[in-house]
């Protein structure tokens, strides 16, 4: 089937293309990087975790999002997401891909991932991290492949892949408790010293997936003779919706508790977050921005008429993306290091060769994501259409 992404209109290979260089940009900065060291980046012994943890943490979200679609289809039967159900799975793939290599970036000398193989520590939360994100690859691999292999030959799936794709269902969540695990059992760090960070983390991924899935989804109607269905996309919307209205209280819950005890460890964070401490705003604009795009949010999702305007929709969806990337990407994990357990301020902002290779790994995913969807669009189009353009009974 992977012949199917040789062929492509000018816009389809004019966007590889452009994937390309940004992946060559990325790449050469890595050299970079590689060369001189991390003192290239904005990080430093205050702040360790910056920008390639942050974009790790986002996009395990965004994988583990994937069991939003496929749960709804495969064991309750709900037909509408028949077509979108391995878009899910790719995007799983790609999201899990960029995990991976920005853990590698991430490393001083990324030899030392072996380490984790050479040297298993069932004890450490970080070797059942990596068990959880390759078994999960894995597992959104031959599921997504194999499925649509089936639907290609007009055949129902084979009985024995069922197992997987429940095993796979089960498996998303714990993808995201691990890396939520990572960063709520550090008791030196009281921005993320929450009981609920694991929830907060399940909630604020399966609002960003379905989001981003309904911008793709709504690309595909544009450029391709593929419609995932509109019903699709609104119960993705609503799914999108009710997640993000979860994440919104419990990110009260925290302000409250840090606000009510008055307890000074868990109210600097907030403080530098929203406010600034002593003259230092760098992510100041980041959260207003952030507050910002889920206040326009949410008012699309929840009005039913707004909600069904395509345009509107996928500026909702846009603005949801962001806003939760915004939050988890950049100032979940930079704030839980300012200020530092003596309350002092070091700040941090990514430089230029960070930026460019965080690019780089992100135009990976994405061309991994426009080559599985080209081969899923391609083989959906054959399902659906014969060579007159009619439809087909197999839909």
């Amino acid at each position: 089937m992977l012949e199917t992404a040789l062929k492509g209109s000018r816009t389809y290979w004019s966007w590889v293309i452009f994937l390309l260089a940004v992946i060559g940009v990325g790449f050469i900065s890595y050299i970079y990087q590689f060369r001189v060291g991390l003192g290239i980046t904005g990080m430093s012994r205050d702040v360790s975790w910056g920008l390639y943890i942050g974009q790790f943490t986002f996009l395990v979200g965004v994988a583990a999002s994937a069991v939003t679609i496929v749960l709804p289809y495969y064991l309750h039967n709900y037909k509408k997401y028949g077509r979108i159900a391995v878009l899910g799975e790719f995007v799983a793939v790609a999201s899990v891909t960029m995990c991976m290599l920005f853990i590698f970036v991430d490393l001083g000398q990324p030899l030392r991932v072996l380490n984790v193989l050479l040297h298993p520590t069932p004890r450490s939360v970080m070797f059942f991290d990596m068990v959880v994100l390759s078994g999960y690859l894995l597992l959104n691999i031959l599921c997504g492949w194999y499925v649509l292999g089936a639907e290609r030959k007009g055949v129902p799936p084979a009985a024995w892949i069922k197992p997987f794709i429940i095993l796979a269902i089960c498996w998303a969540p714990s993808i995201h408790i691990v890396t939520a695990f990572l960063y709520q059992g550090l008791p030196g760090r009281h921005y993320w010293l929450t009981a609920i960070m694991a929830a907060k983390f399940l909630s604020s991924a399966f609002a960003a997936g379905p989001s981003l899935l309904i911008v793709i989804s709504l690309i595909l109607r544009r450029f391709t003779r593929f419609d995932p269905g509109w019903e699709a996309i609104q119960t993705m919307a609503k799914t999108s919706l009710y997640f993000l209205i979860v994440t919104l209280a419990f990110y009260g819950f925290e302000l409250f508790t840090a606000f009510y005890s008055n307890i000074p460890g868990h109210m600097h964070s907030f403080k530098y977050l929203f406010t600034g401490i002593h003259g230092y705003t760098k992510l100041v604009p980041v959260m207003w921005i952030c507050t910002a795009l889920a206040a326009v949010a949410l008012p699309i999702l929840i009005i039913p008429q707004a909600r069904r305007n395509e345009t509107a929709l996928g500026f909702a969806a846009v603005a949801t993306f962001l806003c939760l990337w915004l939050e988890k990407g950049i100032s979940l994990v930079v704030g839980g290091f300012i200020p530092n357990p003596f309350e002092r301020v070091f700040e941090y902002w990514p430089t230029i060769p960070e930026t460019l290779i965080t690019l780089g790994v992100w135009g990976i995913g994405f061309f991994i994501l426009t080559i599985l969807y080209k081969v899923a669009v391609s083989v959906k189009e054959e399902a659906i259409f014969d060579k007159y353009g009619e439809r087909q009974v197999r839909v």
